[in-house]
């Protein structure tokens, strides 16, 4: 934490300095004002060249300093985000607030573990592990979190992990573009639409006449110049109103390419500016170095492309205001070479837009995971293996105290189905917990919360907490039902990492055990890896009938002066305290 803290004062540090110069820029910009003023009345008083001269050169300096004004401005937008980067890390490892966007939107209750392991809404892993300041990033690590890679792309996602795990202020760089930027799923769907948009090209006439016409015109107003004649003035006026006539033909193509030209804009420059970090910057993984080869298309950069379309929109909406709309075109022909430049772009490049916009959500994803694995450097990156092994070195959840966390050592072979058992609050929920959201981060390519760890990349299959649809007019029973119905299903298609807790709650204890049963024999039956807590000691005694796959594992409780010790840890064999009598008797209840 403390080089956050470095970080953060540097970059307040830079901000100040900038509001400094900001404020410089902008007295500047009013001295010009003032000047140009002082010119004009001076011009009035004495009809002067000198005036004219001196207001010359403020207007100059007045464009010349909104430009560096916008400049430093940016500057200091990107150096207030580094530090609200530095300040939500400081606030996140001191635990007074998780400052990050946890996804909700992305979660599914019919997931096979997804509403069960709290991997998306508030306190979830999705909003501890989000880094990611675009939609595309945020879908994209959202789609990890609900898949298991492939054995080949989590060593290259581990691999990238690493390697940006140490680029610490090239991330925050990163981040900090993709925060000022203010991406959202609307303005980002409207550029995929508009690069879509089935956009006819530009007529072969009416580019000539794009070309030749400015021409006449210089020639027609030059020849005014020397000889005065009103002819020539006619013929001038009547192909000004021309150009007009002609850019009108064109305003309805133009209003429908350009519809929102100024938001796109200045998203497209921004997503330019991520990608140039990405094109920029050298990386020695496969990953990292695969996905910038992509960002190159016909010899040419991808952020040179999209900073020639953003040049384009800002060019058209520097023609929205009526009265230069008329010079330009009147003169110029102005929008018809836009329009014409925009529609041959998305001929040559916009069917490559959106594979590159996703390259940076695949950055923002890969930074996410350098992220905490940065912030964890006693979490292990899982070694891999196809042999259905499983095994953890003090396992923990990784969203838990790290000062208080207790870490279990466990392994799934020889035997490889746990049943679990522990009286109440003894640590067993929170134990499978620990074991799906391990399997999910190491599924995904990222360091897991245990010193070691060996795993096979297997689907996660849990039932652990579901709750009544009343929308589907369902009871919880039939939704939990319907939940190892999934798994069986699961199950059939390749084995599967399982995690059952207290299953079948919604009947009486007899058809609840009995169930309890058959369920872990067909799971086992299935090939199935993982565990099972019960209270019930007879679902124990199945180990006796399959001694070679199912093993007993409880959590023990003491009553220590009068007082509940529960220790957390793992233990051999059949749970033998119970606490649910003394506790109630202690709170007056019985």
């Amino acid at each position: 934490m403390e080089i956050y803290i470095q970080k953060k004062a540097l970059y307040e540090a830079q901000v100040k300095q900038l509001q400094q110069h900001y404020n410089r820029i902008s007295l500047g910009r009013l001295g010009s004002v003032l000047v140009l003023i002082l010119a004009i009345y001076g011009y009035q008083k004495n009809n002067s060249s000198s005036w004219v001269y001196l207001g010359a050169l403020a207007v100059a300096a007045f464009f010349v300093l909104m430009r560096w004004h916008t400049r430093v401005s940016y500057q200091k937008n990107i150096a207030q985000a580094l530090v609200t980067i530095n300040a939500d890390e400081i606030d996140f490892l001191e635990r007074k607030n998780i400052p990050f966007e946890d996804g909700i939107e992305y979660n599914d209750f019919h997931h096979p573990y997804a509403y069960d392991l709290d991997i998306f809404g508030q306190q979830s892993l999705f909003q501890s592990l989000n880094r990611t300041g675009t939609f595309m990033g945020k879908q994209i690590l959202a789609s990890h979190l609900l898949k298991v890679n492939s054995a080949t792309a989590i060593e290259e996602i581990q691999e990238a992990t690493k390697e940006l795990g140490e680029k610490l202020d090239w991330r925050h760089t990163f981040l900090s573009i993709a925060k000022v930027s203010k991406d959202s799923e609307a303005i980002y769907q409207k550029l995929l639409r508009w690069s879509v948009f089935n956009s006819e090209s530009v007529s072969r006439f009416a580019v000539i006449f794009a070309y030749v016409s400015p021409v006449v015109l210089v020639v027609l107003g030059i020849s005014y110049g020397l000889t005065s004649s009103l002819v020539l003035a006619k013929f001038f006026g009547f192909l000004f109103m021309v150009n007009l006539a002609v850019a009108g033909i064109f305003l309805k193509r133009i209003l429908s390419e350009t519809a929102h030209s100024s938001e796109i804009n200045s998203i497209v420059h921004n997503y330019s500016l991520l990608i140039e970090k990405i094109e920029n910057e050298k990386f020695s993984s496969y990953k990292a170095n695969h996905l910038q080869q992509q960002l190159v298309h016909e010899n040419n950069k991808v952020s040179l492309q999209l900073k020639q379309l953003s040049d384009l929109f800002s060019k058209m909406d520097n023609t929205s205001n009526f009265l230069i709309a008329i010079l330009f075109n009147g003169f110029f022909l102005y929008n018809i070479h836009i329009l014409n430049a925009i529609v041959n772009w998305k001929k040559n490049y916009a069917i490559n837009l959106e594979q590159s916009l996703a390259i940076i959500g695949e950055f923002e994803m890969l930074n996410s995971l350098a992220n905490f694995s940065f912030n964890n450097p006693d979490f292990a990156f899982p070694t891999l293996n196809n042999e259905h092994k499983f095994a953890f070195e003090k396992l923990s959840h990784p969203l838990l105290n790290p000062e208080t966390r207790v870490g279990n050592t466990v392994a799934f072979q020889p035997q490889s189905f746990l049943i679990l058992t522990g009286s109440n609050m003894s640590g067993k929920s929170t134990f499978l917990r620990s074991l799906g959201i391990n399997m999910v981060l190491a599924g995904m390519g990222a360091p897991v919360c245990a010193t070691q760890a060996n795993v096979h990349p297997l689907p996660v299959l849990v039932s652990m907490r579901l709750s009544d649809s009343l929308s589907d007019s369902e009871s919880y029973f039939f939704a939990e039902i319907k939940r190892l119905k999934q798994i069986m299903d699961g199950l059939d298609e390749s084995p599967a990492f399982v995690l059952l807790d207290e299953i079948l709650r919604g009947t009486n204890s007899d058809d609840k055990r009995s169930g309890t049963i058959e369920v872990v024999k067909k799971v086992i039956a299935k090939q199935a890896i993982g565990a099972i807590a019960t209270h019930d000691i007879e679902v124990c005694l199945t180990t006796n009938e399959f001694p070679q796959i199912l093993t007993n594992k409880c959590f023990e409780v003491e009553i220590k002066n009068d007082e509940l010790h529960f220790d957390y840890q793992l233990r051999e064999g059949i749970c033998q305290n119970k606490s649910a009598t003394f506790l109630m008797k202690k709170m007056g209840v019985i």
